[in-house]
């Protein structure tokens, strides 16, 4: 684990990454809060395109909690099948739609522990959701960001809470909203897991990473 960069250094770092890409989106298609909610569930152990090839139709005539319901688990599963474990991830949609029909007029709460009581929403999937859709500050960190974290210096942590705490402490204020996309996004495509790409890295003069490729 790195130590934690200082504050000019990460000001640098993300300056940069702001440079490069001033506007970074989630790429989970969604039409509604609700959709995202069910679009990040389905992510888990999953590929972002490989869950928006499975809602791109789903989302078409279930894009409420009650359609949602009223298209049933079968329906649901002929839908997501192409998506790792699909059986429990359905159980969870349906369960959850029920709740947000039951419980919240059908639409979707926007506190952390509100949706982190939903079936198959964990901390990161609130965090994605109050980010995206209601432009809190969350930090949503999942492999990539961890990984970055860890190796740069950025937001170093034991767990994906002190991760998630480091970058709420250490990024500054203005680069929050977007901190998590531009970390998710160097993760994915430059600071990869087995093949870091160290020596075309925007940030690889200011990263502590001590194996940086050639």
């Amino acid at each position: 684990m790195a130590s934690q960069l200082d504050y000019h250094t990460i000001r640098e770092i993300f300056t940069r990454f702001q440079a490069a890409e001033p506007e970074p989106k989630g790429e989970l298609d969604h039409v509604n809060a609700y959709t995202l909610v069910v679009a990040v569930a389905l992510s888990a152990q999953a590929t972002d395109a490989g869950v928006n090839r499975a809602t791109r139709a789903l989302f078409q005539i279930a894009d409420t909690p009650q359609k949602m319901l009223d298209l049933g688990e079968d329906g649901l599963i002929d839908h997501i099948k192409t998506i790792g474990l699909y059986r429990n991830k359905a159980k969870n949609v349906i369960k959850l739609s029920r709740i947000l029909v039951d419980q919240y007029d059908g639409e979707v709460p926007n506190s952390r522990a509100a949706l982190q009581a939903l079936p198959g929403v964990g901390r990161k999937t609130a965090n994605v959701v109050l980010n995206m859709w209601w432009h809190y500050p969350a930090q949503a960190v999942d492999t990539h960001i961890f990984r970055v974290g860890n190796r740069t210096g950025i937001c170093p942590g034991k767990d994906v809470v002190a991760v998630e705490r480091a970058i709420e402490d250490n990024v500054p204020v203005d680069f929050q909203q977007r901190a998590h996309h531009w970390l998710i996004l160097h993760g994915r495509y430059h600071c990869k897991a087995r093949k870091p790409m160290c020596p075309t890295c925007i940030i690889r003069d200011l990263c502590q990473y001590e194996e940086k490729t050639i």
